[in-house]
């Protein structure tokens, strides 16, 4: 038994390896009751579990008021510095070029969140050229969610978006979230080198996990929670006990994400205020 798996049954938080969460929400939830959604809690628990870092965006900036749900992220990050990340939402019907010009260089941010099924908008479609215009320059990565057969964000429209920007690094949220769209979403990143799976979801399992890393590699594959959705015992899981050597399993956990990050930080230096 491994230190990872023996913290695991004793219950215990792991230590053994540098976890980070490519995808989580804080605040409150408009369709739903979220008890202690808020960032507070979300480092509480992220304690409990032995995750170093999680890389977060607003519910309220994804689904109602994109610039003050960025507000709250940014003060989140401030409160928990080097805990939390935040992804800046870009709404492509609210003055996406503003938002991004209004945060840009903002240490605090470490990518971009784009939602096309929830705003009713295509991936591909001009409004979101400021997001990804902003990501080539400064090297942040792009988390977009994914689901397959959606017009808005389904993987051909992924792969469409990743050619056309080539420098932008595109983590596919959900791998697009059935067992058909973790096929898809193989064989777009099979194809489109930028394309970065993000393994978070109610129907992935841990040989869907163990497949990604076989057919991509590990530096093709990151965890993410989707935390408060989804409990973060659960979608830890799935990468802890799927059928992957130490090497691997530290890389999806936190080193691949760790990486793309370290990249991004380095050019928010050099190129503030781009947008």
């Amino acid at each position: 038994m491994s230190s990872l798996t023996g913290a695991v049954f004793a219950r215990q938080a792991q230590r053994q390896f540098a976890i980070v969460d490519a995808h989580a929400h804080a605040g409150p939830y408009s369709l739903f009751f979220i008890p202690d959604n808020g960032p507070d809690a979300m480092v509480r628990v992220m304690d409990r579990c032995g995750v170093s870092r999680t890389v977060f965006s607003s519910h309220l900036a994804i689904q109602l008021d994109a610039s003050a749900g960025n507000d709250a992220t940014a003060a989140a990050v401030s409160a928990h510095p080097g805990r939390l990340s935040g992804y800046l939402v870009v709404n492509p019907w609210q003055d996406p070029h503003a938002e991004v010009e209004r945060y840009a260089g903002d240490p605090r941010f470490s990518g971009i969140k784009l939602h096309p099924s929830l705003h009713h908008y295509a991936l591909t479609g001009p409004r979101y050229a400021a997001a990804f215009e902003y990501a080539a320059h400064t090297g942040c990565p792009v988390l977009t969610h994914t689901y397959a057969g959606s017009e808005w964000d389904d993987l051909s429209v992924v792969a469409a978006v990743a050619e056309r920007y080539p420098n932008v690094t595109i983590l596919a949220g959900h791998s697009g979230i059935t067992p058909t769209g973790f096929d898809a979403a193989i064989a777009v990143a099979r194809r489109m080198p930028n394309v970065v799976l993000e393994v978070c979801g109610s129907f992935i399992r841990g040989d869907d996990i163990t497949r990604m890393v076989a057919e991509l590699g590990p530096d093709r594959v990151v965890f993410g929670s989707d935390f408060p959705f989804i409990d973060l015992r659960m979608s830890l899981g799935r990468v802890i006990f799927a059928q992957l050597n130490d090497d691997e399993r530290a890389a999806v956990l936190g080193g691949t994400m760790l990486s793309l990050l370290g990249r991004q930080r380095s050019a928010h230096d050099t190129l503030r205020g781009v947008a």
